[in-house]
Formats: structure tokens, C-alpha cells, sequence
């Protein structure tokens, strides 16, 4: 599902509210799990799952086409752990 098709189902959902509300408050969500992010936070979603950072170091890798090597640096990368009820919810 992509963002516009949850839109779409909230709209299909709740006919009393404006599609273009809706729009602003997924937006607002999304933006602030982002903010959270960048700024190092962990952010929690009951019954849902964690957003994390993850620190991956710097590290020397190989180019798969001619087999150099190079040098990679350090970066940050997004993590998600899913919560007990969505794993419950995926294998019953």
C-alpha cells in the first residue's frame, strides 16, 4: 500500500472528514516519525513496531564489477522491528 491508497481507504472510511485533512494529519505522522529518526530518538508504535537508527561503520568493501577494493564510509540507516501483535497478526 502506498501512501495515496491510505489515504484513499481513511477517506472511503470516514466520509464526515476532507481528503485533503487527512492528507495533512498522514503527512504530519510520517514527518514527525522522521524528525524522531534524524534526530537519533527511537520511535514506538503500540501493538505495531519500532523505528530505530542503526549505526553501520566504516568499512573496506569490493567493487563487484572490476574487484577493487573501496572504501566505504560510515552511515546511518533506519530500522524497523515489527510488534508482537502485527508477528502474531502475519503468522496465525
Amino acid at each position: 500500500m502506498i501512501k495515496s491508497e491510505l489515504v484513499q481507504k481513511l477517506v472511503d472510511e470516514n466520509p464526515h472528514l476532507f481528503q485533503k485533512d487527512i492528507e495533512n494529519i498522514i503527512g504530519a505522522v510520517l514527518g514527525e516519525i522522521s524528525e524522531a529518526l534524524a534526530r537519533g530518538d527511537r520511535v514506538e508504535l503500540r501493538g505495531f513496531g519500532a523505528f530505530s537508527v542503526k549505526n553501520r561503520p566504516a568499512r573496506i568493501g569490493r567493487n563487484p564489477r572490476t574487484g577493487e577494493k573501496v572504501s566505504v564510509g560510515e552511515k546511518y540507516a533506519p530500522q524497523f522491528k515489527a510488534g508482537k501483535e502485527i508477528r502474531e497478526r502475519l503468522n496465525k
